[in-house]
């Protein structure tokens, strides 16, 4: 319609959290030294009952999560959870990454969005200094009963099911209980966040899947790294399942801030004339339309 204000086109950050925005699993900082654990036993712990009973990993450390709680008689509930995640340690610039992220964004005319799609726990990630930044936050949760108990996994994301979320950011069917809208049919120009304006950032291999997603439907795919893991990081760019990595410093200036930045100008670019391009075709159709009219 003549006159109409175009919205302002998404450009959607994913992320994985632990490794890729802190510097570690976030039950390290905390929770599991509350249980009188070191991280090296409680995983080994986790990760032993899970192959022992066939468990989804996720739910096995969940279930670690609570036995041992109950076994120490330590308090479990959600706002302890909350409270854990007060000591997260986060890469350098991860604080203020976001609010410059967008103010560039908003100079080259797009709309930035973040959001968090992660194995750990969502109780944990709304402790953090950075919880706020997030549009949504999708990772594993308690279902807690009404004494504060948790009783029941409310969501467990596996390394698969990461990409369930990237097919709700991209719909903009962000509930989770909502599958019916998530599985109808919906044109391309008519989805929220198109895969070509997503950008992924995790830290290895448990991100392949998105990031595969990402690279086959036109997005991004960036890892970060710390020099424990430079090695496999730098496997996924030769194997070509990345599509840049960096040291996992988010501060201004450096390689990470500079590529992102060129992504977000080339998503502008490329919106702008995928924009160009659909205008032309209506004025066509229209002209056309007119034509056949005046037939008459």
């Amino acid at each position: 319609m003549a006159g109409q204000t175009r919205q302002r086109p998404i450009v959607a950050f994913l992320y994985d959290f632990d490794k890729t925005l802190c510097t570690t699993d976030m039950q390290n900082y905390a929770f599991i030294p509350s249980l009188g654990m070191t991280p090296e036993a409680f995983w080994a712990e986790a990760n032993s009952f899970g192959r022992k009973n066939r468990i989804d990993g996720i739910l096995a450390y969940m279930y670690i999560m609570l036995r041992e709680a109950e076994r120490k008689n330590l308090p479990f509930t959600r706002a302890d959870l909350v409270e854990k995640g007060r000591g997260i340690e986060l890469f350098p610039g991860v604080e203020d990454w976001f609010g410059r992220v967008n103010d560039f964004g908003e100079s080259q005319g797009v709309q930035v969005e973040h959001y968090v799609i992660s194995s750990g726990l969502r109780e944990i990630i709304e402790g953090s200094s950075i919880s706020g930044a997030f549009k949504e936050i999708y990772a594993s949760e308690f279902y807690y009963d009404e004494t504060g108990r948790p009783v029941w996994p409310k969501l467990a994301v596996n390394f698969t099911a990461k990409t369930q979320f990237v097919y709700r950011i991209n719909k903009g069917v962000l509930d989770v209980s909502d599958d019916k809208t998530l599985n109808d049919s919906m044109p391309d120009d008519s989805k929220r966040v198109p895969f070509t304006s997503m950008i992924y950032v995790g830290d290895g291999l448990s991100d392949v899947p998105c990031m595969k997603m990402m690279r086959a439907y036109g997005g991004q795919a960036l890892a970060v790294y710390q020099e424990g893991n430079r090695a496999g990081v730098e496997e996924l760019l030769a194997r070509g399942r990345v599509d840049f990595i960096f040291p996992a410093d988010y501060r201004e200036g450096t390689a990470l801030d500079t590529t992102v930045k060129n992504i977000i100008r080339k998503m502008a670019i490329a919106d702008s004339l995928w924009e160009e391009n659909h205008q032309q075709l209506r004025r066509i159709r229209e002209d056309t339309l007119m034509g056949q009219v005046g037939l008459f």
